[in-house]
Protein backbone atom coordinates (compact mmCIF):
# COMPACT_ATOMS: atom_id res chain seq x y z
CA UNK A 1 0.00 0.00 0.00
CA UNK A 2 1.26 3.67 -0.95
CA UNK A 3 2.07 5.94 1.67
CA UNK A 4 2.34 9.40 1.77
CA UNK A 5 6.09 10.32 3.27
CA UNK A 6 6.57 14.09 4.29
CA UNK A 7 10.49 14.72 4.30
CA UNK A 8 11.95 17.79 6.41
CA UNK A 9 15.42 18.37 5.53
CA UNK A 10 16.50 21.08 8.00
CA UNK A 11 20.64 21.55 6.59
CA UNK A 12 21.26 24.61 5.88
CA UNK A 13 23.56 23.46 3.03
CA UNK A 14 22.22 22.18 -0.32
CA UNK A 15 23.73 18.35 -0.67
CA UNK A 16 25.25 18.65 3.36
CA UNK A 17 25.46 15.48 5.22
CA UNK A 18 21.79 15.36 6.69
CA UNK A 19 20.31 16.99 3.18
CA UNK A 20 21.88 13.52 1.29
CA UNK A 21 20.55 11.14 3.71
CA UNK A 22 17.09 12.92 3.08
CA UNK A 23 17.43 12.75 -0.73
CA UNK A 24 18.68 9.24 -0.63
CA UNK A 25 15.67 8.12 1.98
CA UNK A 26 13.19 9.73 -0.50
CA UNK A 27 14.65 7.96 -3.51
CA UNK A 28 14.28 4.74 -1.31
CA UNK A 29 11.10 5.78 -0.51
CA UNK A 30 9.70 6.53 -3.83
CA UNK A 31 11.26 3.34 -5.74
CA UNK A 32 8.93 1.56 -3.36
CA UNK A 33 6.12 3.05 -4.88
CA UNK A 34 5.45 5.95 -2.31
CA UNK A 35 4.48 9.15 -2.44
CA UNK A 36 7.57 11.35 -1.71
CA UNK A 37 8.17 14.99 -1.05
CA UNK A 38 11.40 16.53 0.43
CA UNK A 39 10.89 19.97 2.28
CA UNK A 40 14.17 22.26 2.75
CA UNK A 41 13.75 24.34 5.38
CA UNK A 42 16.55 26.25 3.79
CA UNK A 43 14.82 27.44 1.74
CA UNK A 44 11.61 28.98 3.38
CA UNK A 45 10.73 31.72 5.60
CA UNK A 46 9.85 30.69 9.27
CA UNK A 47 9.69 32.46 11.91
CA UNK A 48 10.39 31.50 15.46
CA UNK A 49 7.51 30.67 17.89
CA UNK A 50 6.44 33.86 19.67
CA UNK A 51 4.52 32.11 22.51
CA UNK A 52 1.17 34.54 21.78
CA UNK A 53 -1.06 31.74 22.52
CA UNK A 54 -2.91 32.73 19.44
CA UNK A 55 -3.26 28.78 17.89
CA UNK A 56 -4.65 27.83 21.02
CA UNK A 57 -7.46 30.30 21.20
CA UNK A 58 -8.90 30.00 17.74
CA UNK A 59 -11.39 27.75 16.10
CA UNK A 60 -8.69 27.81 13.38
CA UNK A 61 -5.90 26.42 15.48
CA UNK A 62 -3.77 28.02 13.18
CA UNK A 63 -0.87 30.82 13.66
CA UNK A 64 -1.19 34.51 13.65
CA UNK A 65 2.33 34.46 11.76
CA UNK A 66 1.96 34.54 7.69
CA UNK A 67 4.86 32.83 6.73
CA UNK A 68 5.39 29.30 4.96
CA UNK A 69 4.92 27.20 7.78
CA UNK A 70 1.02 26.92 7.36
CA UNK A 71 2.12 25.11 3.75
CA UNK A 72 3.79 22.53 5.99
CA UNK A 73 1.48 22.27 8.67
CA UNK A 74 -1.41 21.05 6.01
CA UNK A 75 1.77 18.29 4.46
CA UNK A 76 2.31 17.05 7.76
CA UNK A 77 -1.67 16.63 8.63
CA UNK A 78 -2.26 14.57 5.50
CA UNK A 79 1.60 12.48 5.30
CA UNK A 80 1.28 8.90 6.81
CA UNK A 81 5.07 8.74 7.13
CA UNK A 82 7.56 12.22 8.67
CA UNK A 83 11.04 12.15 8.58
CA UNK A 84 13.18 14.59 9.96
CA UNK A 85 16.79 15.00 9.00
CA UNK A 86 19.19 17.39 10.83
CA UNK A 87 22.94 17.91 11.64
CA UNK A 88 23.80 18.02 15.42
CA UNK A 89 25.33 21.16 16.27
CA UNK A 90 26.78 21.20 19.66
CA UNK A 91 25.21 17.68 20.46
CA UNK A 92 21.67 18.64 19.49
CA UNK A 93 19.39 19.04 16.64
CA UNK A 94 20.05 22.11 13.98
CA UNK A 95 18.05 25.68 15.04
CA UNK A 96 16.32 25.23 11.57
CA UNK A 97 14.55 22.08 13.29
CA UNK A 98 14.14 23.71 16.30
CA UNK A 99 12.24 26.47 15.57
CA UNK A 100 10.06 24.08 12.52
CA UNK A 101 9.11 21.91 15.35
CA UNK A 102 8.06 24.53 17.74
CA UNK A 103 6.08 26.02 15.02
CA UNK A 104 3.92 22.90 15.07
CA UNK A 105 2.92 23.89 18.27
CA UNK A 106 -0.30 25.77 15.86
CA UNK A 107 -1.76 22.13 14.77
CA UNK A 108 0.62 19.64 16.63
CA UNK A 109 -2.91 18.03 18.33
CA UNK A 110 -4.23 17.19 15.01
CA UNK A 111 -1.24 15.62 13.94
CA UNK A 112 -2.13 11.91 14.40
CA UNK A 113 -1.41 8.00 13.83
CA UNK A 114 2.03 8.99 11.88
CA UNK A 115 4.73 6.55 11.35
CA UNK A 116 8.32 8.54 12.34
CA UNK A 117 11.72 8.28 11.00
CA UNK A 118 14.98 10.54 12.19
CA UNK A 119 18.35 11.33 10.14
CA UNK A 120 21.04 12.48 12.22
CA UNK A 121 24.66 13.18 11.09
CA UNK A 122 27.14 14.38 13.31
CA UNK A 123 31.42 14.96 13.41
CA UNK A 124 31.04 12.81 16.73
CA UNK A 125 32.12 9.59 16.14
CA UNK A 126 30.56 8.08 19.30
CA UNK A 127 26.24 7.15 18.55
CA UNK A 128 25.61 7.47 22.19
CA UNK A 129 26.59 11.44 22.42
CA UNK A 130 23.64 11.73 19.55
CA UNK A 131 21.40 10.68 22.42
CA UNK A 132 20.30 13.86 23.20
CA UNK A 133 19.21 15.05 19.79
CA UNK A 134 17.26 11.65 19.52
CA UNK A 135 15.31 12.95 23.05
CA UNK A 136 14.57 16.37 21.31
CA UNK A 137 12.87 14.24 18.85
CA UNK A 138 11.20 12.14 21.10
CA UNK A 139 10.06 15.05 23.29
CA UNK A 140 7.82 16.22 20.24
CA UNK A 141 6.15 12.40 19.65
CA UNK A 142 5.61 12.68 22.86
CA UNK A 143 2.68 15.38 22.22
CA UNK A 144 1.53 13.61 19.18
CA UNK A 145 -1.53 11.02 19.45
CA UNK A 146 -0.78 7.65 18.22
CA UNK A 147 2.55 7.92 16.75
CA UNK A 148 5.14 5.48 16.45
CA UNK A 149 8.87 5.80 15.80
CA UNK A 150 9.59 2.98 12.97
CA UNK A 151 13.82 4.05 12.75
CA UNK A 152 17.17 6.03 13.70
CA UNK A 153 19.93 6.30 11.06
CA UNK A 154 22.65 7.98 13.00
CA UNK A 155 25.65 9.31 10.69
CA UNK A 156 28.22 9.82 12.99
CA UNK A 157 31.77 10.51 12.15
CA UNK A 158 30.67 13.34 8.88
CA UNK A 159 31.58 16.74 9.70
CA UNK A 160 32.51 18.28 6.23
CA UNK A 161 30.05 18.65 3.09
CA UNK A 162 30.48 15.25 1.20
CA UNK A 163 31.94 13.30 4.37
CA UNK A 164 28.34 11.05 4.28
CA UNK A 165 29.25 10.06 0.90
CA UNK A 166 32.77 7.96 1.71
CA UNK A 167 30.00 5.93 4.31
CA UNK A 168 27.84 3.70 3.87
CA UNK A 169 24.98 6.08 5.48
CA UNK A 170 23.36 6.61 2.23
CA UNK A 171 22.77 3.22 1.18
CA UNK A 172 21.56 2.86 4.86
CA UNK A 173 18.80 5.69 4.52
CA UNK A 174 18.08 4.69 0.93
CA UNK A 175 17.25 0.88 2.23
CA UNK A 176 15.04 2.33 5.27
CA UNK A 177 13.36 4.51 2.82
CA UNK A 178 12.48 1.22 0.43
CA UNK A 179 11.11 0.00 4.49
CA UNK A 180 8.65 2.59 4.09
Amino acid sequence: MSKKVLIISSSPVKDGNSDTLCRKFAEGATESGNQTEKIDLRDLKINYCRGCGYCSTTDYNGCCQKDDMALILDKLLDADVIVFGTPVYFYAMCGQMKTFIDRCCAKYTKIKGKEFYFLITAAEEDKKMLNRTVEEFRGFLDCIEDCEEKGILYGTGVWKKGDVNSTEYPKQAFEMGKSV
